[in-house]
């Protein structure tokens, strides 16, 4: 297996007094490799977004480590932020929030150019933007206008050829389809596997469309109240879910077909009381096919024999 792209070691991020802090992401470890798409799920505030932010430096964290291209992130001075940054972008949920609505496409699309003193050249800059444009389906004469003079799939598209400007080697997704309609997400989804295609690009992709995440995913991240509980190959955690937490979520998960969808059995998730030294035992243990839970040394014991491969 090739170095990672990124490595995610031990990341905290805190927020609120130290006596009571709240803890929005608790001791996430993972990697993503170059040219893999990651999919991070879990309910509405477990620490999904927060975890993005952190590891774009949006964030400072409480501790921890982000190892992007051989380099800890936390420790990088202002010149090597500035390459960090080409290098990694982030796609934002809100597509109308995200962008600025005083400032035509062209401004929004060149902005990043004219900070980082690239293409000082205006005709060299409006054919970049002319390019990222086409590269998202949209054509140059949508350049001269605003965003409100868009829908939101059309505004996402120009954040996704924002996040591209600097052809990065990862992109982190935070829900980027969550706010658009059912129709039009599917065709953002297609459109950003076909980009990663032809560019090699890494995805972080954050969401709680488990169906959605399937279908972009290699491998998938199941996050629950800041910890990281089960990751796996994609297809692996769909049908051997280990952790009752992903059971939980799997179940949830609507049914194309009305028969069957009236008869399933939807799977409550009552958390685990651990003791002291049952905390401590906690960790995420491999299941092998680099499937990994979190769990105590008894509950590995009982579940690995639920697992096939084991």
């Amino acid at each position: 297996m090739s170095k990672p792209l990124l490595e995610v070691k031990h990341l905290k991020k805190y927020f609120g007094s130290s006596n009571h802090p709240v803890r929005a992401v608790d001791d996430v470890s993972f990697t993503i490799q170059p040219g893999e798409t990651l999919g991070l799920v879990g309910e509405s505030g477990c620490g999904k977004s927060t975890t993005g932010r952190t590891i774009i430096n949006l964030y400072e964290p409480t501790d921890g480590e982000v190892i992007f291209d051989g380099k800890d992130v936390t420790k990088l001075s202002n010149k090597e932020m500035k390459q960090f940054y080409q290098n990694m972008q982030m796609i934002f949920q809100d597509p109308y929030a995200s962008l600025n609505p005083r400032m035509t496409v062209k401004e929004i699309l060149s902005e990043g150019y004219e900070i980082h003193g690239l293409y000082k050249n205006k005709k060299e800059r409006e054919a970049k933007v002319h390019e990222l444009l086409e590269s998202v389906g949209l054509n140059k004469e949508h350049a001269s206008r605003y965003p409100h003079e868009f829908s939101g799939g059309q505004r996402q598209r120009i954040g996704i050829a924002r996040a591209l400007s600097f052809d990065p080697k990862l992109i982190i997704a935070d829900e980027p389809i969550s706010a658009l309609d059912v129709s039009i997400q599917a065709q953002v989804v297609n459109m950003m596997k076909e980009i990663q295609k032809e560019r090699g690009l890494a995805y972080l992709f954050i969401a709680h469309d488990l169906s959605m995440v399937k279908y972009i995913s290699d491998r998938i991240a199941v996050m629950y109240k800041g910890k990281l509980l089960e990751i796996g190959e994609a297809d692996d955690l769909y049908q051997n879910p280990v952790h009752p937490y992903t059971k939980s979520l799997l179940s949830a998960v609507p049914q194309p077909d009305p028969e069957s969808e009236k008869e399933r059995q939807r799977i409550p998730y009552t958390p685990t009381e651990y003791s002291e030294s049952d905390e401590e035992d906690l960790m995420l243990r491999d299941l092998g096919n680099g499937h990994f839970v979190y769990c105590t040394t008894k509950e590995f014991e009982a579940w690995s024999k639920e697992y096939p491969t084991v």
